[in-house]
């Protein structure tokens, strides 16, 4: 098994250890239908290394619970068009480590960004990764350096998965369906140490999503070749020191030993105010993974609906302003403070200011749709929470919708508008983490929401007679 060390020198070394599900030459034809082809390679770690998503670790990793991955399904449609989901064991990226990979691989295999989605489950027991979420770590100079090597050996890696994974496209079928989870309890209504006596008595409290979307592209014999699966919910069993992909990563270990052969990839939902609980112990991570496998395995074993046109695409980025600003004096003031979170973020306040004249007043936010036949993907940038998935489920009135959060740029929390309001750690106190000025405005929702609806109508079937419709709007 190999992993990816923080040595720069062995990237290559690292390079040739991909470990790659393929499927057999098929024997007989699917006409102008569907190919897909997968990739995959562990990232973790050889060496102690910080890891990712929580302020209160105070020194490197310490051990690996299990193998952290990035994994990539291409595919082509039955117009010849291609298209690559990536997803990728990891707490976040920034945006501009997404965006040097996103164009090395549309330069390399000619895509837009319409047709490219990099996916992060989120797990918080994953290295930290470029410049995201750095204000929330105490790093020393040898651990920056270890930090650095990384994120560069990682960016070099799901280049070359994505390449392996068109590499073995060949004939295949699509299918989708959707299943049932509940582990996930709203973290902002539902007191941890209460939930299973709460969850018993069937009082739990706040909004939910256990719909359990699935996507799976199988060989012409029918056998899976590779199984994406989507929850709304934090991978936050685990907190300590050890490397893992937390439940998701166990669903994904037990999804594939169930179907030999597959390549099961975790999509995360709109599940930034969503816990899974009980947690706390990497026993209890395996048995939410258990759970999960399960739901999803019992999609596959029921009818799905098959998947016949052209994948459909959009991609926009909205501008979400930020509320009130701070002033440079009150920023000033904070680079002074005890409060290490908030003397790291106005330190880079401050770089800003210097570089640019002034705090931009709005943040660039990604906002992209996949459509496939009537089903219709979209994939949000952030920690969104569950409200959006409710919202844009509902208003999607018959079409089946999924929506899925932390994709392509993970820069902060995106509350709803009631989210806001309430405050909290998801409300905005967690902008000081993510090194952002301010909470969002009050028309954070409406924005997000905008854009959600300029990209479904731009993939909305009655747009495409003469073809596919694609759409980049910077």
């Amino acid at each position: 098994m190999n992993r990816i060390g923080v040595d720069p020198r062995a990237g290559l070394r690292v390079v040739i250890g991909f470990v790659l599900i393929l499927a057999g030459s098929p024997r007989v034809s699917l006409g102008d239908g569907w190919k897909l082809g997968v990739g995959r390679v562990a990232i973790t770690p050889k060496e102690p290394i910080w890891l990712s998503g929580y302020a209160a670790r105070n020194h490197p990793s310490d051990g690996v619970d299990q193998d952290i991955w990035v994994k990539a399904l291409a595919l082509e449609d039955p117009l010849g068009k291609r298209a690559v989901l990536v997803t990728m064991d990891v707490c976040g990226i920034s945006r501009d480590l997404s965006a040097r990979i996103r164009e090395a691989i549309g330069r390399k295999h000619g895509l837009e960004r319409d047709r490219i989605v990099l996916a992060c489950s989120h797990t918080h027991s994953a290295p930290v990764l470029g410049r995201n979420l750095l204000t929330m770590y105490t790093l020393d100079d040898a651990q920056k350096q270890k930090v650095g090597d990384y994120t560069r050996l990682f960016e070099s890696v799901v280049a070359d998965v994505v390449s392996q994974a068109f590499e073995t496209l060949s004939v295949a079928r699509l299918d989708w369906g959707n299943g049932r989870c509940d582990f996930a309890v709203n973290r902002r209504n539902n007191p941890e140490g209460e939930v299973p006596a709460l969850r018993e008595k069937g009082h739990l409290k706040g909004p939910d999503d256990h719909d359990v979307p699935v996507l799976v592209g199988r060989d012409v014999d029918g056998r899976p070749r590779a199984v994406v699966f989507v929850y709304a919910c934090h991978c936050t069993v685990l907190d300590g020191y050890k490397v893992s992909g937390d439940w998701a990563g166990h669903a994904a270990a037990a999804l594939e030993k169930r179907f030999p052969g597959a390549q099961a990839m975790y999509v995360a939902g709109c599940g930034g105010d969503q816990n899974p609980i009980p947690r706390r112990s990497e026993a209890l991570a395996e048995t939410h993974g258990q759970a999960m496998a399960a739901s999803v395995a019992a999609v596959l074993e029921r009818p799905m609906k098959r998947i016949e046109g052209p994948l459909r695409s959009a991609y926009r980025e909205v501008n979400l302003a930020f509320g009130s600003l701070p002033t440079r004096s009150q920023i000033e003031s904070d680079a002074k403070s005890d409060n290490r979170f908030a003397a790291s973020r106005a330190r880079k306040l401050l770089g800003q200011i210097e570089e640019l004249g002034q705090l931009p007043p709005d943040y660039p936010y990604p906002v992209q749709a996949w459509g496939l036949d009537e089903l219709r993907w979209v994939f949000l940038g952030g920690e969104v929470t569950v409200d959006y998935a409710l919202r844009i489920k509902k208003e999607a009135g018959s079409s089946p919708t999924w929506v899925s959060a932390y994709c392509n740029d993970v820069m902060a929390y995106i509350p709803s508008q009631r989210v806001l309001k309430e405050g909290g750690y998801e409300g905005g106190d967690s902008m000081v983490y993510y090194g952002l000025p301010c909470p969002w405005s009050d028309r954070v929702e409406e924005s997000v929401m905008s854009g959600v609806n300029g990209v479904l109508g731009l993939i909305a079937p009655a747009s495409i007679k003469g073809g596919p419709s694609t759409d980049v709007v910077p």
